[in-house]
C-alpha cells in the first residue's frame, strides 16, 4: 500500500505536467475544421451522422454551450482524457505488479507520445475519446485476469457501449479478444454471463444510431472508402506500421509498443495475458488489411507500454537509466513539436499538403469574413433572395459559428448534407452565394457563375481555403429540393 502510494505522486506530476503543456498551446491558432463541424453538428443533434455517431456532437454542444465561442473551453475534454490516459497507463503497469518507478516510465510514455499527447489531446476529435477509451478497456481486462471480478467485464461492457457512441471501431478489438482467447486462453473469459450482459447493452446502446445509418442509406460505409483513398495518399499499406510506430513516440514509445507486444507473447511473465499480445497483433493486421488509419491502434498503446515498463525495470542495469532518462526526453521534445509550437508566419508560401493538418487550425474567421464582405457587396434586393452553400463542410460550419447575422450557410459536404437543403422555391429563382468548387461544375446547377471574391486567410498560408473562390450564381436550373441530391459528396472537393 504504501509503494502504491508513492506511485501516486509521479504519475500525477507527468499527468499534470502533460495537461498544463496542452493548456498552454491550446489556443495557439484556433479551432481545427472538424470541431467546427463538430459544434455544428451539436446544433443540429441527432441519433447518427454521416460520418461518426452522436456523441461528439453532443459534447461539443455542451462545451460551447459552457464556453461560448472559446476554442480553449472546447478543448477542455481531450486535455482532461489525456490526463486520465496517463493514470489509467500506470494503473494497467500495475495490474502487472509494477512498483512505483514502472509506473511512471508507462505514465511517461504515454505522455511522451506524439499521438496520444498532440494528436488526440489538442483537438476535440473521436480519436481523441476513443484512444482513451480503449486504454480504459485494456485495463479492465487486465484487471480481470488478475482479480477474476467479473463486474470489470461488466464495466468494459459498459465502456464499450460509450466508445460506440464516438466510432464504430471497438468491435475489432472485441473481435480479436474473442479469437485470441479461444486460442491461448483464458476460455473461460467468454463463459462469464456478464460479458455477455455487458456486450448485450453496447449493442443495444447503437440500435438508434443503426436505425439512422439504415434510413439514411449507410453513409457510414462510404467512409470507410474515403479513408482509404486518404491513407493510400500517405502511402497506404507501405506507410501503415512505421507511421503507427511514430506516433507511439521517437525515442521511447515505438520501443516499448514492440518490446510490449514480444514480451505479452514470449514471457513467462505475462502468460495469463498471452491473449492481448495476440490481440494487438490481430488488431493492426485487421487495420492494415483494411487500409484503416495507423492512429486507429493507439488504444493499445498503453496496455503495451505498461507491459514494456515492467519488464525494463526488472532488466534495465542501473547504469543504462541515465540513457533511458534521455530517451524519455527526446521522445517528450518529439512529442510538444507535433504541437503548434511555430509561429503561423512559419508556414507562409508553403505548399499546400493535405497531410499538414495543423495548417486547417487557422484562417476560419478570415473566411467567413471573407464570405460575409461578398455577401455585403450585394445589392440590398440580390441579397434578400440570396442562399449561402459551400464545397466543405467546415466552411458551412465556420460562417454558423463567426457570421452568425448572415444567412443560414447550407453544404453538400458530409454530414452537412444531412442537416437539410435550403429552402423550396420555384425553379431558376434567386441567386446563390457559392463558396469553393469549380465553375465548370456548377454551370451544371445554374445558368450564371460569376467570381466575386476570394478566400484569404491573411497569412499567406496554403490551406484548404486560400485562394478558394466565393462564386456568384444566377438561374438555378431546378428546384432545391430537385438538385439537392447531386450537391453530396463525402469528400473534400465536390
Amino acid at each position: 500500500m504504501v509503494e502504491h502510494r508513492l506511485a501516486r505522486l509521479p504519475v500525477f506530476l507527468i499527468a499534470g505536467a502533460a495537461m498544463a503543456v496542452l493548456f498552454a498551446f491550446s489556443n495557439r491558432y484556433g479551432y481545427h475544421g472538424d470541431e467546427l463541424y463538430f459544434v455544428a453538428a451539436g446544433r443540429h443533434l441527432s441519433w447518427g451522422y454521416a460520418d461518426q455517431p452522436p456523441l461528439l456532437p453532443l459534447l461539443a454542444r455542451v462545451m460551447d454551450g459552457l464556453f461560448p465561442n472559446s476554442v480553449v473551453g472546447l478543448r477542455l475534454p481531450a486535455i482532461l482524457f489525456t490526463g486520465l490516459g496517463i493514470v489509467v497507463a500506470a494503473l494497467t503497469a500495475r495490474e502487472f505488479g509494477a512498483g512505483a518507478r514502472a509506473q511512471t516510465m508507462a505514465a511517461g510514455a504515454y505522455a511522451c507520445s506524439p499521438f496520444l499527447l498532440a494528436g488526440a489531446g489538442h483537438i476535440l476529435a473521436t480519436h481523441m475519446l476513443d484512444a482513451f477509451l480503449w486504454t480504459v478497456v485494456g485495463w479492465l481486462l487486465v484487471r480481470w485476469v488478475r482479480l477474476r471480478d467479473d463486474r470489470l467485464l461488466l464495466a468494459a461492457g459498459l465502456v464499450t457501449a460509450v466508445d460506440l457512441q464516438v466510432k464504430f471501431l471497438i468491435p475489432v478489438f472485441w473481435l480479436m479478444v474473442a479469437l485470441s482467447v479461444l486460442l491461448c486462453g483464458p476460455r473461460e473469459l467468454l463463459r462469464r454471463p456478464l460479458l455477455w450482459v455487458g456486450a448485450a447493452v453496447a449493442v443495444l446502446a447503437c440500435v438508434p444510431t443503426l436505425v439512422w445509418q439504415a434510413s439514411n442509406g449507410w453513409p457510414q460505409l462510404e467512409m470507410n472508402e474515403i479513408v482509404a483513398q486518404e491513407v493510400a495518399y500517405a502511402g497506404g499499406r507501405v506507410t501503415f506500421l512505421p507511421m503507427a510506430l511514430e506516433q507511439a513516440g521517437i525515442g521511447v514509445g515505438a520501443v516499448l509498443v514492440v518490446l510490449g507486444v514480444w514480451w505479452l507473447l514470449r514471457s513467462p511473465l505475462f502468460r495469463p495475458y498471452r491473449f492481448l499480445g495476440v490481440t494487438v497483433l490481430g488488431v493492426t493486421a485487421v487495420f492494415w488489411l483494411s487500409a484503416g488509419r495507423p492512429y486507429y491502434v493507439g488504444g493499445m498503446f498503453a496496455l503495451c507500454f505498461a507491459v514494456s515498463a515492467v519488464r525494463l525495470d526488472q532488466v534495465l542495469a542501473a547504469r543504462w537509466r541515465p540513457a533511458l532518462v534521455a530517451a524519455y526526453a527526446v521522445s517528450a521534445a518529439v512529442a510538444v513539436s507535433w504541437l503548434p509550437v511555430k509561429p503561423i508566419s512559419a508556414y507562409a508560401d508553403e505548399p499546400y499538403s493535405p497531410m499538414n493538418m495543423e495548417l486547417e487550425e487557422f484562417g476560419w474567421p478570415q473566411m467567413a469574413r471573407n464570405v460575409a464582405e461578398a455577401y455585403d457587396s450585394l445589392p440590398p434586393a440580390t441579397r434578400a433572395d440570396t442562399t449561402i452553400v459551400t464545397e466543405t463542410y467546415w466552411q458551412a460550419s465556420a460562417i454558423e459559428q463567426f457570421e452568425p447575422r448572415l444567412p443560414q450557410p447550407y453544404s453538400g459536404g458530409r454530414g452537412f448534407w444531412y442537416f437539410g437543403a435550403p429552402e423550396q422555391s420555384s425553379g431558376g429563382a434567386g441567386y446563390t452565394l457559392f463558396v469553393g468548387a469549380d465553375r465548370e461544375k456548377l454551370l451544371e446547377y445554374f445558368a450564371s457563375v460569376r467570381r466575386i471574391a476570394s478566400i484569404d486567410n491573411g497569412h499567406r498560408v496554403n490551406n484548404l481555403n486560400q485562394g478558394a473562390p466565393i462564386w456568384l450564381c444566377e438561374g438555378r436550373r431546378g428546384t432545391w429540393q430537385e438538385l439537392w441530391p447531386a450537391f453530396r459528396h463525402m469528400t473534400f472537393r465536390w
